[in-house]
């Protein structure tokens, strides 16, 4: 078996934007990461690998003619073993996920169904991107579930998966055009969104861990009394700035220069920059729950993240 083919098959300096999924999770719920985040945690690497070695198996006739290059259509790696290792990261996820707990397990579920209905229905379909980031809410989920499995402490992460699954969508709807090009009004509308995040994140931290204070954002949650003065949300602390300002310096350039300029290059690397923004992003809404230190150790991904991308593409 050819390593490096696997490599690029599942895709793994894309794994280094899965952790902080959980670990955002976690730090919504006012909860500090422990035994069942860790769990959720290899729960979310399998099903995210499983994502990626279906994804190739579902493609394998489009990528012969577009990427002949990629694992399958070379050759490196045989359709039948890209089908057995979804099959078996997907049982490893839904297994790691029943020992976090059946909240945990409640949350997988749905997961692993959509990166197969994603795989294998959607993803050429309207809906595609849809569920793509339907996938990421849900794995932040995921790690809230797992870390604080008390009833109802999920609802609590609702506005960071809303916000994770709002610069997805716009990720995963400009990736549709990834070996085409050709189409400015995608990466600006993931410009316009990664500007909009930026300034909810920006605009409204709490004042303290586990703060109920949080955006508006529609469907999610009732609406809240107006607070007081005392408990309005005080200016950006500063880890959150730094880590808000990173995420949009990441995302926005290569969807600038993607829109000015929608060529097949520039618009793999404006899918590239979304993925590697994801990191701080994830960071970032660490940050904004009260979780300075979980904050830090999901921004340290980024560096491993860029290294190994160096060496196997993210795309």
């Amino acid at each position: 078996m050819n390593a490096r083919a696997w490599a690029e098959l599942l895709r793994l300096p894309a794994l280094f934007t899965v952790p902080g999924d959980a670990l955002a999770g976690a730090a919504a719920v006012s909860a500090r990461p422990g035994r069942r985040t860790l769990q959720a945690i290899g729960s979310s690497l399998c099903l995210y690998e499983a994502g990626m070695a279906l994804n190739d198996w579902a493609d394998r006739d489009e990528d012969a003619v577009e990427r002949p290059h990629r694992p399958i259509p070379s050759g490196r790696v045989q359709p039948a073993a890209a089908l057995m290792a979804a099959c078996a990261f997907t049982a490893a996820g839904l297994v790691l996920a029943s020992r976090a707990g059946r909240p945990a397990l409640a949350v997988a579920a749905p997961l692993a169904a959509t990166v197969w209905a994603y795989d294998l229905k959607l993803k050429h379909t309207p809906a595609g991107p849809v569920a793509m980031a339907a996938a990421r809410g849900l794995d932040l989920l995921l790690g809230a579930a797992a870390t604080r499995p008390a009833p109802g402490a999920t609802r609590r992460a609702l506005p960071s998966a809303a916000l994770l699954s709002a610069h997805t969508l716009a990720l995963t709807t400009v990736s549709r055009r990834e070996t085409t090009g050709g189409a400015a009004l995608p990466p600006l509308a993931a410009l316009v969104t990664t500007g909009a995040l930026g300034f909810l994140l920006s605009r409204e931290l709490p004042a303290g861990r586990g703060a109920a204070v949080t955006p508006s954002l529609p469907g999610i949650g009732a609406a809240a009394p107006r607070p007081s003065r005392a408990a309005r949300p005080r200016l950006p602390l500063p880890l959150g700035s730094v880590l808000t300002a990173a995420y949009t310096a990441v995302a926005a350039r290569p969807y600038f220069h993607a829109t000015l300029n929608p060529s097949p290059p520039l618009t793999q690397r404006a899918v590239g920059g979304g993925i590697r923004a994801t990191i701080p992003l994830q960071a970032a809404l660490s940050a904004r729950a009260g979780a300075p230190v979980t904050a830090l150790l999901t921004a340290a991904l980024a560096p491993l993240a860029a290294k190994f991308a160096k060496k196997v593409s993210v795309t």
